[in-house]
Protein backbone atom coordinates (compact mmCIF):
# COMPACT_ATOMS: atom_id res chain seq x y z
CA UNK A 1 0.00 0.00 0.00
CA UNK A 2 1.51 3.39 -1.00
CA UNK A 3 2.30 5.85 1.73
CA UNK A 4 -0.04 8.80 2.17
CA UNK A 5 2.66 11.17 0.91
CA UNK A 6 3.03 9.14 -2.26
CA UNK A 7 -0.75 9.09 -2.80
CA UNK A 8 -0.91 12.84 -2.33
CA UNK A 9 1.88 13.38 -4.83
CA UNK A 10 0.13 11.14 -7.37
CA UNK A 11 -3.10 13.07 -6.94
CA UNK A 12 -1.28 16.36 -7.42
CA UNK A 13 0.38 14.95 -10.49
CA UNK A 14 -2.97 13.93 -11.93
CA UNK A 15 -4.41 17.35 -11.18
CA UNK A 16 -1.51 19.05 -12.94
CA UNK A 17 -1.86 16.69 -15.91
CA UNK A 18 -5.61 17.36 -16.12
CA UNK A 19 -5.04 21.10 -15.84
CA UNK A 20 -2.49 21.01 -18.64
CA UNK A 21 -4.87 18.98 -20.79
CA UNK A 22 -7.68 21.48 -20.20
CA UNK A 23 -5.35 24.37 -21.04
CA UNK A 24 -4.29 22.58 -24.23
CA UNK A 25 -7.90 21.97 -25.25
CA UNK A 26 -8.80 25.61 -24.60
CA UNK A 27 -5.84 26.73 -26.69
CA UNK A 28 -6.77 24.30 -29.48
CA UNK A 29 -10.38 25.49 -29.52
CA UNK A 30 -9.22 29.09 -29.41
CA UNK A 31 -6.97 28.56 -32.42
CA UNK A 32 -9.78 26.89 -34.35
CA UNK A 33 -12.26 29.67 -33.58
CA UNK A 34 -9.76 32.36 -34.49
CA UNK A 35 -9.02 30.64 -37.82
CA UNK A 36 -12.72 30.41 -38.68
CA UNK A 37 -13.18 34.03 -37.61
CA UNK A 38 -10.32 35.27 -39.78
CA UNK A 39 -10.04 33.04 -42.82
CA UNK A 40 -13.07 32.60 -45.07
CA UNK A 41 -11.53 31.14 -48.24
CA UNK A 42 -13.64 31.66 -51.34
CA UNK A 43 -12.81 29.29 -54.20
CA UNK A 44 -14.84 30.10 -57.29
CA UNK A 45 -13.48 32.65 -59.78
CA UNK A 46 -16.66 34.11 -61.27
CA UNK A 47 -15.16 36.82 -63.52
CA UNK A 48 -11.84 38.20 -64.76
CA UNK A 49 -10.64 41.63 -65.91
CA UNK A 50 -11.49 40.50 -69.45
CA UNK A 51 -15.14 40.65 -68.36
CA UNK A 52 -14.66 44.42 -68.20
CA UNK A 53 -12.58 44.63 -71.37
CA UNK A 54 -9.25 44.90 -69.50
CA UNK A 55 -6.25 42.99 -70.80
CA UNK A 56 -4.47 40.95 -68.15
CA UNK A 57 -2.07 38.09 -67.64
CA UNK A 58 -2.81 35.17 -65.35
CA UNK A 59 0.22 34.43 -63.21
CA UNK A 60 1.36 31.47 -61.14
CA UNK A 61 4.11 31.85 -58.55
CA UNK A 62 5.16 30.32 -55.24
CA UNK A 63 4.83 31.46 -51.67
CA UNK A 64 8.04 31.44 -49.64
CA UNK A 65 7.26 27.90 -48.44
CA UNK A 66 6.49 26.61 -51.94
CA UNK A 67 2.68 26.80 -51.98
CA UNK A 68 1.44 27.55 -55.54
CA UNK A 69 -0.42 30.87 -55.76
CA UNK A 70 -2.51 32.41 -58.52
CA UNK A 71 -2.69 36.07 -59.50
CA UNK A 72 -3.42 38.61 -62.21
CA UNK A 73 -1.12 41.23 -63.69
CA UNK A 74 -2.61 44.29 -65.42
CA UNK A 75 -0.22 46.58 -67.28
CA UNK A 76 -0.33 50.33 -66.68
CA UNK A 77 0.90 53.61 -68.13
CA UNK A 78 4.71 53.91 -68.36
CA UNK A 79 5.00 56.70 -65.80
CA UNK A 80 2.72 55.11 -63.21
CA UNK A 81 3.66 52.91 -60.25
CA UNK A 82 2.54 49.35 -59.73
CA UNK A 83 -0.07 48.64 -57.07
CA UNK A 84 0.43 45.39 -55.20
CA UNK A 85 -3.11 44.62 -54.07
CA UNK A 86 -3.83 42.60 -50.90
CA UNK A 87 -7.53 41.72 -50.72
CA UNK A 88 -9.66 40.96 -47.67
CA UNK A 89 -10.36 37.70 -45.88
CA UNK A 90 -13.75 36.89 -47.43
CA UNK A 91 -13.08 37.55 -51.10
CA UNK A 92 -10.93 36.38 -53.97
CA UNK A 93 -9.63 37.93 -57.19
CA UNK A 94 -13.02 38.09 -58.88
CA UNK A 95 -14.63 40.02 -56.02
CA UNK A 96 -12.34 43.00 -56.53
CA UNK A 97 -13.03 43.85 -60.16
CA UNK A 98 -14.57 47.26 -59.38
CA UNK A 99 -11.40 48.32 -57.63
CA UNK A 100 -9.25 46.92 -60.43
CA UNK A 101 -11.30 48.86 -62.99
CA UNK A 102 -10.92 52.08 -61.00
CA UNK A 103 -7.17 51.70 -60.52
CA UNK A 104 -6.67 50.68 -64.15
CA UNK A 105 -8.64 53.74 -65.31
CA UNK A 106 -6.09 55.92 -63.52
CA UNK A 107 -3.19 54.25 -65.35
CA UNK A 108 -1.81 52.12 -62.51
CA UNK A 109 -0.18 48.80 -63.19
CA UNK A 110 -1.73 46.24 -60.83
CA UNK A 111 -0.74 42.91 -59.39
CA UNK A 112 -3.38 41.11 -57.32
CA UNK A 113 -3.17 37.54 -56.07
CA UNK A 114 -5.11 35.04 -53.99
CA UNK A 115 -3.74 33.85 -50.67
CA UNK A 116 -3.38 30.13 -50.12
CA UNK A 117 -6.77 28.41 -50.06
CA UNK A 118 -8.47 31.23 -51.97
CA UNK A 119 -9.50 31.09 -55.63
CA UNK A 120 -7.20 28.78 -57.58
CA UNK A 121 -4.32 29.03 -55.10
CA UNK A 122 -3.19 25.88 -53.34
CA UNK A 123 -2.75 25.21 -49.66
CA UNK A 124 -4.79 26.34 -46.69
CA UNK A 125 -4.35 29.40 -44.43
CA UNK A 126 -3.78 28.37 -40.83
CA UNK A 127 -1.71 31.13 -39.24
CA UNK A 128 -0.82 34.79 -39.63
CA UNK A 129 2.58 33.82 -40.95
CA UNK A 130 0.98 31.94 -43.85
CA UNK A 131 -0.37 35.16 -45.39
CA UNK A 132 3.02 36.81 -44.94
CA UNK A 133 4.70 33.90 -46.73
CA UNK A 134 2.24 34.37 -49.59
CA UNK A 135 2.88 38.12 -49.70
CA UNK A 136 6.65 37.66 -49.66
CA UNK A 137 6.26 35.31 -52.60
CA UNK A 138 4.36 38.02 -54.48
CA UNK A 139 7.04 40.63 -53.77
CA UNK A 140 9.76 38.19 -54.85
CA UNK A 141 7.89 37.36 -58.04
CA UNK A 142 7.57 41.03 -58.95
CA UNK A 143 11.26 41.63 -58.25
CA UNK A 144 12.03 38.79 -60.62
CA UNK A 145 9.96 40.60 -63.25
CA UNK A 146 12.01 43.77 -62.85
CA UNK A 147 9.80 45.72 -60.43
CA UNK A 148 11.41 47.39 -57.44
CA UNK A 149 9.34 47.68 -54.29
CA UNK A 150 10.44 51.31 -54.00
CA UNK A 151 8.38 51.97 -57.14
CA UNK A 152 5.24 50.25 -55.85
CA UNK A 153 2.25 51.17 -53.72
CA UNK A 154 1.17 48.44 -51.31
CA UNK A 155 -2.62 48.55 -51.03
CA UNK A 156 -4.58 46.41 -48.59
CA UNK A 157 -8.23 46.13 -47.65
CA UNK A 158 -9.46 44.88 -44.28
CA UNK A 159 -7.29 41.88 -43.36
CA UNK A 160 -5.26 42.66 -46.47
CA UNK A 161 -4.30 46.00 -44.91
CA UNK A 162 -2.51 44.08 -42.14
CA UNK A 163 -0.60 42.08 -44.76
CA UNK A 164 0.27 45.25 -46.69
CA UNK A 165 1.56 46.87 -43.49
CA UNK A 166 3.81 43.92 -42.66
CA UNK A 167 5.23 43.93 -46.18
CA UNK A 168 5.80 47.69 -45.99
CA UNK A 169 7.91 47.10 -42.87
CA UNK A 170 9.96 44.40 -44.60
CA UNK A 171 10.26 45.93 -48.10
CA UNK A 172 9.40 49.66 -47.84
CA UNK A 173 7.40 50.74 -50.92
CA UNK A 174 6.85 54.23 -52.31
CA UNK A 175 3.56 54.34 -50.41
CA UNK A 176 1.12 52.34 -48.31
CA UNK A 177 -2.68 52.49 -48.57
CA UNK A 178 -4.73 50.82 -45.81
CA UNK A 179 -8.49 50.62 -46.31
CA UNK A 180 -10.96 49.45 -43.65
CA UNK A 181 -8.15 48.41 -41.32
CA UNK A 182 -8.31 47.23 -37.71
CA UNK A 183 -6.03 47.75 -34.71
CA UNK A 184 -5.40 44.08 -33.87
CA UNK A 185 -7.22 40.76 -33.86
CA UNK A 186 -7.70 40.81 -30.09
CA UNK A 187 -9.67 44.04 -30.43
CA UNK A 188 -11.70 42.58 -33.27
CA UNK A 189 -12.52 39.38 -31.39
CA UNK A 190 -13.34 41.31 -28.23
CA UNK A 191 -15.78 43.43 -30.21
CA UNK A 192 -17.35 40.59 -32.21
CA UNK A 193 -17.73 38.11 -29.34
CA UNK A 194 -16.70 39.30 -25.86
CA UNK A 195 -17.62 35.96 -24.32
CA UNK A 196 -15.43 34.01 -26.76
CA UNK A 197 -12.59 36.46 -26.27
CA UNK A 198 -12.53 36.27 -22.49
CA UNK A 199 -13.09 32.52 -22.49
CA UNK A 200 -10.58 31.39 -25.11
CA UNK A 201 -9.86 34.03 -27.74
CA UNK A 202 -6.78 35.53 -26.11
CA UNK A 203 -4.92 32.21 -26.29
CA UNK A 204 -4.02 32.37 -29.96
CA UNK A 205 -0.78 34.34 -30.07
CA UNK A 206 -0.16 33.09 -33.63
CA UNK A 207 -3.00 35.33 -34.91
CA UNK A 208 -2.08 38.77 -33.57
CA UNK A 209 -2.11 40.86 -36.76
CA UNK A 210 -1.12 43.71 -34.43
CA UNK A 211 -1.32 46.76 -36.70
CA UNK A 212 -1.35 49.12 -33.74
CA UNK A 213 2.07 47.93 -32.60
CA UNK A 214 3.53 48.20 -36.12
CA UNK A 215 2.06 51.37 -37.61
CA UNK A 216 4.39 53.88 -35.92
CA UNK A 217 7.51 52.38 -37.49
CA UNK A 218 6.37 51.83 -41.06
CA UNK A 219 8.17 54.96 -42.30
CA UNK A 220 6.51 55.41 -45.73
CA UNK A 221 3.80 57.87 -46.87
CA UNK A 222 0.48 56.52 -45.65
CA UNK A 223 -3.10 56.87 -46.85
CA UNK A 224 -5.84 55.47 -44.63
CA UNK A 225 -9.44 55.07 -45.88
CA UNK A 226 -12.44 53.98 -43.84
CA UNK A 227 -16.22 54.11 -44.07
CA UNK A 228 -17.76 56.10 -41.24
CA UNK A 229 -20.59 53.54 -40.89
CA UNK A 230 -18.45 50.41 -41.12
CA UNK A 231 -20.33 47.76 -39.12
CA UNK A 232 -17.51 45.19 -39.37
CA UNK A 233 -14.50 47.26 -38.32
CA UNK A 234 -15.36 50.45 -36.41
CA UNK A 235 -13.93 53.63 -37.91
CA UNK A 236 -12.42 54.39 -34.49
CA UNK A 237 -9.86 51.67 -35.15
CA UNK A 238 -8.50 53.49 -38.18
CA UNK A 239 -8.53 56.75 -36.22
CA UNK A 240 -6.39 55.10 -33.53
CA UNK A 241 -3.99 53.76 -36.13
CA UNK A 242 -3.78 57.11 -37.87
CA UNK A 243 -3.04 58.93 -34.62
CA UNK A 244 -0.11 56.61 -33.95
CA UNK A 245 1.29 56.66 -37.49
CA UNK A 246 4.18 58.96 -38.37
CA UNK A 247 4.03 61.69 -41.01
CA UNK A 248 3.54 61.95 -43.91
CA UNK A 249 0.02 60.59 -43.68
CA UNK A 250 -3.48 61.22 -45.04
CA UNK A 251 -6.88 60.16 -43.73
CA UNK A 252 -10.09 59.87 -45.75
CA UNK A 253 -13.27 58.98 -43.88
CA UNK A 254 -15.94 58.02 -46.40
CA UNK A 255 -19.19 59.75 -45.45
CA UNK A 256 -21.93 57.11 -45.33
CA UNK A 257 -19.47 54.39 -46.22
CA UNK A 258 -19.59 50.82 -44.93
CA UNK A 259 -16.98 48.08 -44.89
CA UNK A 260 -16.79 47.15 -48.58
CA UNK A 261 -18.19 50.12 -50.49
CA UNK A 262 -15.71 52.96 -50.00
CA UNK A 263 -15.27 53.24 -53.77
CA UNK A 264 -18.93 53.17 -54.78
CA UNK A 265 -20.39 55.55 -52.17
CA UNK A 266 -18.67 58.54 -53.77
CA UNK A 267 -16.38 57.49 -56.60
CA UNK A 268 -15.34 61.06 -57.46
CA UNK A 269 -14.20 61.84 -53.91
CA UNK A 270 -12.51 58.46 -53.64
CA UNK A 271 -10.51 59.01 -56.84
CA UNK A 272 -9.68 62.58 -55.84
CA UNK A 273 -8.20 61.27 -52.60
CA UNK A 274 -6.07 58.76 -54.46
CA UNK A 275 -4.85 61.42 -56.89
CA UNK A 276 -3.96 63.80 -54.06
CA UNK A 277 -2.03 61.04 -52.36
CA UNK A 278 -0.27 60.12 -55.59
CA UNK A 279 1.01 63.68 -55.95
CA UNK A 280 2.87 63.31 -52.65
CA UNK A 281 4.65 60.20 -53.98
CA UNK A 282 5.92 61.50 -57.31
CA UNK A 283 9.56 61.90 -56.29
CA UNK A 284 9.69 58.60 -54.40
CA UNK A 285 8.14 56.69 -57.30
CA UNK A 286 10.55 58.22 -59.84
CA UNK A 287 13.52 57.24 -57.65
CA UNK A 288 12.27 53.66 -57.30
CA UNK A 289 11.22 53.09 -60.88
CA UNK A 290 12.89 49.97 -62.25
CA UNK A 291 12.76 47.94 -65.41
CA UNK A 292 9.21 47.28 -66.60
CA UNK A 293 8.25 43.65 -67.23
Amino acid sequence: MPASGTTSALRKGHLVLHALLVLYLFALIGCTLTQSFLFLPKKGITATPASSGIAYHEVWFQARDGVPLNGWFIAGAPAMPLILFFHGNGSNLSDNLQYLEMLHSQGFAIFIFDYRGYGKSGGQPLRERDLYRDARGAVSYLRGQGWRHEGMIFYGQSLGAAVALQMALESPPAGLVMESSFTCIKDMLRQASPFSYYLIGWWDSAMAFDNLAKIATVGVPLLMIHGENDAVIPVQMTRRLFARAADPKMLYIVTGGGHCNALTVDSSAYLATWNSYLQTLTVRIAAGRGVRP
